[in-house]
Parts: C-alpha cells; sequence; structure tokens
C-alpha cells in the first residue's frame, strides 16, 4: 500500500543512501555505502562559494570489509564532499572500527572509537544500516555454515541447548509472542497458541 497522496509541494533536499553487499573472492564480504546530500536551489557556503541546484553538499562512501563471524577486518571511508575543508581528515579514523564485531552493542562500541569529534556524523549514520545489510548479505552463508556437521563425534558430546536466534526481539515480526517466532523458533515463543 503506497503513501496517501502528498498536498502540493516543492522538493527542497534529497539524500540518497546506497548500500550493496558483495561475497569477495578471498571469502572476505564487503558492504560498501554511500551518502549523498544535494539540494534543489543554489545556496552559499562559507568555504565551497555557491553550491548549485544537484551538486552535493554532502558525499560519503564507506566500505565494510568482514568475516563470516561479522568482525570487521578492515574499514575504509572517503569523504568526497563536505561543507568544509576540514571533513574529509575524519574519514581515516573510521579505519579504528576494525576488530569490532557487528551484532548488540556494534554502535556503541563504534561510537567509542569514532565517536564525537574523531569522526563524521554523517558516516557514522551509515554504520546502522552497513550492520542491517551485513546481517542480510551473510545470512545465508551463515546458516549454511552453522547447518553443517560438526567434524566431532556428536554421540559423544552433550547436545547444546539451542541459542537464543540473533534476530528475537529486535522487531515487531520477532516478538517473542510474535506468530513469526512460533513458526520460525517455537521453543523461544512466549505468546498464547496459535491458530494454523
Amino acid at each position: 500500500m503506497p503513501l496517501t497522496e502528498p498536498v502540493a509541494r516543492e522538493l527542497l533536499h534529497l539524500r540518497d543512501i546506497e548500500l550493496r553487499g558483495y561475497r569477495r573472492a578471498d571469502g572476505l564480504f564487503d558492504i560498501e555505502a554511500t551518502l549523498q546530500d544535494t539540494k534543489s536551489y543554489a545556496f552559499s557556503n562559507a568555504e565551497r562559494g555557491q553550491i548549485n541546484p544537484g551538486v552535493p553538499l554532502h558525499r560519503m562512501l564507506a566500505r565494510m570489509t568482514l568475516n563470516e563471524d561479522m568482525e570487521i577486518t578492515a574499514f575504509e571511508a572517503v569523504t568526497e564532499f563536505g561543507p568544509y575543508g576540514i571533513c574529509p581528515s575524519a574519514a581515516p579514523n573510521f579505519a579504528r572500527l576494525a576488530g569490532l564485531k557487528v551484532g548488540r552493542g556494534f554502535l556503541k562500541a563504534a561510537n567509542e572509537r569514532i565517536g564525537g569529534v574523531h569522526g563524521c556524523t554523517h558516516l557514522r549514520e551509515l554504520l546502522g544500516q552497513m550492520g542491517t545489510v551485513a546481517f542480510q548479505t551473510l545470512y545465508a552463508v551463515r546458516v549454511k555454515r552453522d547447518a553443517a556437521p560438526n567434524a566431532v563425534d556428536t554421540a559423544q558430546q552433550p547436545a547444546e541447548p539451542p541459542r537464543k536466534p540473533m534476530l528475537l526481539g529486535t522487531c515487531k515480526a520477532y516478538a517473542p509472542d510474535s506468530p513469526v517466532v512460533a513458526r520460525q523458533w517455537p521453543q523461544f515463543y512466549t505468546g498464547g497458541a496459535v491458530s494454523p
């Protein structure tokens, strides 16, 4: 269902965000993001002079490289356009994200490394979305890996209790009392009886 028909209006600001997930030839994965802000009118900038319609005020690019365990092995960022000449100098600091794991607490840990004056607001805004795209990119890879038979003799090993799915509790569909959880992870379902 689309949004309702808007009142007559004029476009003033356009932010385009593009994200892509790739499997690399070396077994790692790249998540790439681009953020670009443009205006529909010309305006004056203290350091860049006049910025014409369609010319980026902001254009940031980022590449997060990670392994199957969702650990960041490298992070590269570039500011092609910013409102100030100093803006590009924050991008190299994003390399500090190497070693972090994408998952619970990722954004908090990232902010400890590149928050405030050590980073760039616009590049930091991309991190949550890049994490989501990382999960989407690696989902099938991780499911297949985790389902592979263990080389250890399982008859000798006590059965491990099932692990709580990472998605449990992250949105309405994955609420513990949701019919989706009842169907996908019945052992973690907390709601009432579900009709077939």
